[in-house]
């Protein structure tokens, strides 16, 4: 089938969503969203869940907890951080008497589900005094606001916290981890590595530095770096998903190594020797061609140069592992089967634009596009319309209008190929519907949204006041009314 019908959406955060640790015995809490923070010990206080770390006592509210594992193993502390505490406050300020204690203040910063944002201020006063247990206090309220907002999914906000926690405690290796974490969330490599060389220099023998690392690196498409960070994580601390990823890598790097390298203003390409070296100048210039139309699009700029790597039609199946019906595939890198191609033809064109906009509406959202928003914008972008499928979309509905809302969750990997087809379908009509019905500042507030934290049915209802039921209602009239019976 034509390459442009699948396309497997393994994303890096998906990969890095929650941190994890091993060693002495520990606890888990696993919140509503999925997150997971282990912890040296937790346990439920009214309406709230404390939990120890080596950076002391914190709480979160209940509401946002899912359960609690008891009787894991921990090396490392908060979020999935060193074992290292701040350098011990001086005698001066241990001696002010009017500070109060690690726990007090994480209560403190969190009242009744909110953040007291006048109490971190206060605590911002007296940390201009100089005093280090002054500074320390303000930076575990900061800390403790990026943790609450971190578990609501407000990443902007998370970040924003953790990097002031960092202005007060520069050198504190929980709060350099979680800030490397945060800008690898966003697909901001180079600078979560610039933060993660800091921590390496305070916790060197912390292995989650270095598999944070390897993701970053790999997201690059620097596999040879990459491969030492997670080898040297590893080497540290076993652990499964490192394992993976590095096996992956090293498949990724014995496939390329007799590969050709060319790059652009915003990618770096490898391809087969055996192919012609004109077809990966024409791909350059047509990448660059779409990056410049997707740009303009959605108002948004990839920071780090995007990876892509040309196949022989062999070496995609062998190296993928994809579903027979899938043709190009987007795991943070563009992978494209080009095997017989002399030039860029019409419909490698197209499926390169379908591959780029999965990159951004990846970074545009933290990774929390859901499958039919991405898989709808990209064969919108490539120039796709839903004209072929009305006529069936509409009858799919009339008998069984349920069946037609199937393809806003689940694992369309898992998908036969005739349930794919129809899926893709469905995707398209529904971008389709909101670009032609409010434009694409539409389909940018919906990825804004995401981008914010807002689950994909509550980021939908918020811009167009559908839930997923009215936007298939509003779907098949636009179908109508546009193509017909």
């Amino acid at each position: 089938m034509g390459a442009r019908r699948k396309y497997r959406q393994a994303w890096l955060a998906a990969a890095i969503l929650a941190f994890t640790a091993a060693g002495v015995r520990a606890d888990t809490i696993v919140l509503k969203n999925g997150r997971r923070i282990v912890a040296l010990s937790v346990s439920q206080e009214g309406d709230k869940v404390r939990y120890e770390t080596p950076a002391g006592s914190l709480s979160l509210p209940i509401s946002i907890v899912d359960h609690i594992e008891h009787g894991g193993v921990l090396v490392g502390g908060a979020s999935g951080g060193p074992e290292i505490s701040l350098k011990p406050p001086t005698a001066e300020a241990t001696t002010t008497g009017s500070a109060p204690n690690r726990g007090e203040i994480e209560s403190r910063t969190l009242r009744n589900g909110q953040i007291d944002r006048d109490y971190i201020a206060e605590l911002e006063t007296a940390a201009h005094s100089g005093h280090s247990l002054a500074q320390y206090n303000a930076a575990l309220a900061h800390h403790a606001a990026s943790q609450y907002e971190m578990s609501r999914g407000e990443m902007d906000r998370a970040l924003a916290d953790e990097r002031m926690a960092l202005y007060y405690a520069p050198q504190h290796p929980v709060f350099l981890l979680d800030v490397a974490y945060l800008h690898l969330r966003r697909s901001e490599f180079t600078q979560s590595l610039e933060y993660l060389e800091r921590a390496k220099r305070v916790a060197p023998e912390d292995p989650e530095l270095y598999k944070l690392a390897g993701w970053a690196y790999f997201g690059l498409n620097k596999l040879d770096q990459a491969v030492l960070e997670w080898k040297h994580s590893e080497a540290l601390r076993p652990d499964a998903e490192v394992e993976a990823a590095l096996q992956k890598a090293l498949r990724d790097k014995e496939e390329e190594a007799r590969y050709r390298e060319n790059e652009s203003s915003h990618f770096t390409l490898r391809y087969n020797g055996a192919a012609e070296p004109s077809l990966a100048r024409d791909v350059l210039r047509t990448l660059e061609h779409h990056f410049d139309a997707i740009e303009s699009e959605l108002s948004y700029t990839p920071p780090d140069s995007i990876g892509v790597v040309l196949y022989t039609q062999q070496a995609f199946a062998d190296i993928t592992h994809a579903p027979t019906w899938v043709g190009a595939l987007n795991d943070g890198r563009i992978r494209v089967p080009v095997q017989g191609l002399g030039e860029v033809t019409p419909d490698l064109a197209r499926v390169l634009k379908h591959e780029l906009t999965h990159s951004f509406v990846q970074q545009k959202t933290r990774g929390r596009a859901p499958t039919w928003l991405q898989e709808g914008l990209a064969q919108w972008m490539e120039g796709k319309r839903s004209e072929q499928n009305a006529a069936a979309l509409i009858q799919i509905y009339q008998a069984d209008p349920g069946s037609s809302q199937l393809h806003f969750e689940g694992d369309w990997l898992k998908m036969a190929n005739g349930t794919a087809e129809l899926s893709y379908a469905w995707a398209l009509a529904n971008v389709e519907y909101i670009v032609k019905s409010g434009g694409m500042s539409d389909v940018d507030r919906i990825l804004d949204a995401l981008a914010g934290g807002a689950e994909a049915q509550q980021a939908v209802k918020g811009v167009l006041h559908d839930d997923y039921t009215e936007l298939t209602k509003d779907t098949v009239e636009f179908l109508r009314k546009n193509y017909g019976n």
